[in-house]
Order: C-alpha cells, then structure tokens, then sequence
C-alpha cells in the first residue's frame, strides 16, 4: 500500500479502531473498490490506515480529492459465506474507504 498523502493526524477519522461499521449497500454504475460480497455486512473497524486519493475518482482521470479516509475492516467469513465450513472466529480484513461505511 502506498503512503497516506496526509499524515494521519490532519484528517480526522469519522470511525476509531473497534467501532461497528456497515459497508453500504448502494449500487454504483462505475468503477468502484467495494466487492459485492461486502456489501450490506456489518464488520469492525480493525484500523485507520490514514487519508488517500479516491481511486474511484482516479480511474476517470480526475484528482480523487477530496482526500478520504482509508480504513481495515475487519468481516466475520461466516457472516460472508452462508455455506462457509471453516472455524467460526475466521475473520476477513478488507479495507474500504469511509465513504463507503456507515455506523452500524
């Protein structure tokens, strides 16, 4: 992952590390990083990675300001996958951009 163009103190994270997210459900007609299969689902913010240049902004060519927060959100895989088999604590960490969360 690349730096944060920020240092992490000069944006203020709308989640801390431990608070109860859900990713957003909305559909969107353009190219964004949220995979569909987390979409809706609860998980907890695992980190604050720091603030970035939007890549969906990026991808069409414009600056990705303003700047976004970036976090690891931490997803139950039972929870993900309705036939999942593994051990029930199995956890996967996805990281998404604040726009995308809201408070669950």
């Amino acid at each position: 992952m690349p730096e944060p163009r920020v240092p992490e103190s000069s944006v203020m994270p709308r989640f801390a590390t431990g608070a109860r997210v859900r990713i957003s459900a909305r559909s969107e007609g353009r190219h964004h990083r949220v995979p569909s299969y987390a979409k809706g689902r609860i998980g907890v913010i695992e980190r604050v990675c720091g603030a970035y240049d939007q890549p969906e902004l990026i991808a069409y060519r414009c600056s990705g300001e303003p700047l976004q927060t970036l976090y690891r959100v931490q997803l139950n895989q039972e929870d993900l996958w309705s036939d999942y088999e593994g051990a029930c604590n199995d956890t996967l960490e996805i990281e998404i951009f604040e726009h995308w969360l809201e408070p669950a």
